[in-house]
């Protein structure tokens, strides 16, 4: 995938610090910017907006870091 693009979230702060996401007609992926060579998170299509709902239970990483263990 070539069409990475930074979170909407990311500010002039943190904007070196934050999730990348790409999409295709049948997967959407996400990276880490400060590491965008190693590991990618891929979901096939119409899979990724779950993923997000299941975030929201959570108010911070750290929160799903936890759960994580």
């Amino acid at each position: 995938m070539d069409n990475w693009r930074k979170s909407s979230y990311s500010g002039p702060g943190d904007g070196n610090e934050c999730v990348e996401i790409a999409t295709s007609p049948t997967h959407t992926a996400v990276r880490d910017s400060k590491a965008p060579a190693k590991a990618t998170l891929t979901f096939p299509a119409g899979t990724f907006s779950a993923f997000l709902d299941g975030l929201k239970n959570y108010s911070t990483v750290t929160d799903f870091a936890r759960f994580r263990g």
